[in-house]
């Protein structure tokens, strides 16, 4: 049972809540839901203080009508202005660039992710290959003779690839890498891969005026999120709360 300023929150109401915040243990969904309803029921308080209206019956879509008038009346909330949406730009060009489009081959030596010894022997095949490669043999042989991916039938060819069309670990590592042969397999968990950037055609940083109003949004939201947390820390701190400790809380709303 918690107290929040005298009011109680009891356990079938924990358990109620829990449904929303699916976790790893029910110890930790117990938690999240406990401090949902412990955040909730400061803010409502608070309302009524202000004399919002606040429904008492149970939560339902429209219990939560106070919080923007809440929010808007006590949280200040300053919007990102141009001089700091462009030096976000500049500081982070990486997040404003297209894709680099890539022409790749490849050769899968499969091998199952738990399977140590069918990895080793993967891996020591693809540096074979590799060597094989650099001494002229051909790759489209090569790749119908021992590659596990359905592009063997087409010389081992995946076509033109942008970011985001393959497994994080391929793209890591290729996406980085220079035109040519690659000198090492590169190990995702499909197995070991031999692969050749037959071209790369590098992205290009788009315009300023292209994406401001996304660095705005983006800027406006991690501002709020900030301030509105800020805000919830001011309300525990005044509030007088039992049966729940927020201090090993480890809620992204406190941080």
């Amino acid at each position: 049972m918690i107290q929040v300023n005298h009011t109680t929150i009891d356990e079938p109401a924990i358990l109620v809540e829990m449904q929303y915040h699916p976790a790893d243990s029910q110890q930790q969904a117990m938690a999240k839901a406990a401090e949902s309803l412990v955040i909730g029921e400061l803010f409502r308080q608070r309302a009524a203080e202000l004399g919002l209206h606040v429904k008492d019956e149970n939560k339902d879509a429209s219990d939560d009508d106070f919080l923007a008038a809440l929010l808007e009346r006590e949280v200040d909330i300053p919007e990102a202005d141009d001089q700091a949406c462009e030096t976000y730009y500049q500081q982070n060009p990486e997040r404003f660039t297209t894709s680099p489009l890539l022409e790749v081959r490849h050769i899968l030596l499969a091998a199952a992710p738990d399977d140590e010894l069918d990895r080793v022997n993967a891996k020591m095949m693809a540096e074979q290959i590799i060597k094989q490669l650099g001494e002229g043999d051909d790759f489209a042989r090569l790749a119908q003779q021992h590659s596990a991916c359905p592009s063997a039938a087409t010389a081992g060819s995946l076509g033109q690839i942008s970011r985001g069309q393959t497994v994080a670990e391929f793209e890591r590592q290729v996406f980085t890498a220079n035109a040519g042969l690659l000198p090492n397999p590169v190990e995702t968990r499909y197995g070991f891969h031999v692969v050749a950037v037959d071209r790369k055609i590098e992205g290009k940083q788009l315009p300023y005026e292209a994406v401001k109003d996304k660095i705005a949004a983006y800027l406006n939201e991690k501002v709020e999120r900030k301030a509105v947390a800020q805000y919830i820390h001011t309300l525990i701190q005044a509030a007088e709360i039992k049966g729940f400790d927020f201090a090993v809380s480890d809620s992204p709303l406190l941080q």
